[in-house]
């Protein structure tokens, strides 16, 4: 049931002169592996999927499936089976009949059929549901139908579509430990769409940022959280503290101070950004910077608080800290700032970044 799929080049342009909705993706999803495609509305992230499934044909570029080239290959053959936003369950059939849908279009025995149904009714949880008639689920409940009748149809690629995203909390993350355990029992590959990093955090080994069409980014999900590229894949995943500064002799210089950093940076223009989690609140003595707690807002046990440091000759900077459970500062407070070495990083200032893709596309279509 794993393939290996490699997606090279993939570029498609909806309307002639228009900016393409996905320009020149290259990205591999080995065998038994879980890549996620993570990004905001319009970033390109359902076009890769269409593209990879045959259901829409690229401007530009190749699919691949275990070598072989898919193109002109139809979407019933290419080996994917897909999982929407919406179930899209046939609601005059029966739970049963809705999973052994592939299988009986194969032409198999009734009775195989069946058997193999409630195999994969067992494998998502609903063992005894196949009588039950599919417009009687629940939202949970269908999603998982949808999933057992993908895997029923023995997909070397899985294609995920933000299968989640209509169900709440609970029910998502019930979902998330389900695929978990899939994965280990199946070992399928996987394409994952979604525009949750959580999801993409809890699911994939692999994550890969689009923007406006562009990858911007590709790795582990600790690792684009620790060590974003741009201010785009920083924003995506959460971070608030952007503070303009200069880049020299491996330190930041802004309204924070002088600041060493972990890793070369480019020297110049360049934006510190720092989760929230990782900074510190501590006494002004023991401080990498000071200043006033502006705003405060909880969440849950937790409250994210918002820190403006005065700058001296340079323009004010605001750093996002989250504290401890249970712990209480008020807004007004004059606080000191811990940031540590391993948690600074500096991407280049949004007008420098952009400048540097569109190089960067140029030199590709050379």
């Amino acid at each position: 049931m794993s393939g290996s799929l490699q997606l090279t080049g993939l570029t498609r342009v909806h309307t002639a002169g228009a900016p393409p909705a996905l320009d020149d993706l290259t990205l591999a999803v080995p065998a038994g592996s879980c890549v996620a495609v993570l990004g905001p509305s319009g970033s390109g992230k359902s076009t890769v999927l269409r593209l990879t499934a045959g259901l829409d044909a690229p401007t530009r570029g190749t699919v691949h499936l275990d070598g072989r080239d898919l193109a002109g290959v139809v979407p019933e053959r290419r080996g994917m089976a897909m999982v929407f936003q919406r179930p899209l369950l046939f609601p005059h059939l029966s739970v049963r009949d809705n999973v052994g849908f592939a299988d009986r279009v194969r032409g198999l025995p009734r009775r195989e059929v069946r058997e193999r149904a409630e195999h994969h009714l067992e494998l998502v949880q609903l063992g005894g549901f196949g009588n039950r008639p599919a417009r009687a689920l629940s939202g949970g409940q269908a999603q998982r139908v949808a999933l057992a009748r993908a895997l029923a149809a023995e997909p070397r690629v899985l294609l995920l579509d933000e299968p989640f995203s209509a169900l709440d909390t609970g029910l998502r993350q019930e979902m998330h430990e389900l695929l978990a355990d899939l994965r280990l029992r199946l070992a399928p590959t996987v394409l994952l769409v979604t525009h949750d990093p959580a999801e993409a955090d809890a699911l994939a080994d692999t994550v890969a940022v689009l923007d406006a069409g562009r990858l911007q980014q590709l790795g582990p999900m600790r690792e684009l959280y620790a060590r974003p590229r741009s201010l785009a894949v920083s924003r995506l995943l959460g971070g608030r503290t952007e503070v303009p500064g200069t880049v020299t002799g491996g330190r930041h210089r802004s309204a924070l101070g002088d600041l060493e950093l972990p890793a070369p940076a480019p020297e110049g223009p360049g934006v510190l950004v720092v989760r929230p989690e990782a900074v510190t609140l501590v006494a002004a003595a023991d401080a990498d910077a000071r200043g006033t707690v502006v705003q405060v807002r909880r969440r849950g046990l937790r409250a994210l608080v918002t820190v403006e440091v005065a700058g001296r000759g340079t323009e004010p900077a605001a750093v996002a800290a989250e504290l401890p459970p249970g712990a209480e500062v008020p807004v007004g407070a004059e606080v000191g700032l811990r940031i540590p070495v391993t948690a600074r990083c500096v991407v280049p200032p949004a007008g420098l970044s952009e400048a540097r893709d569109g190089a960067s596309a140029h030199d590709r279509q050379r």
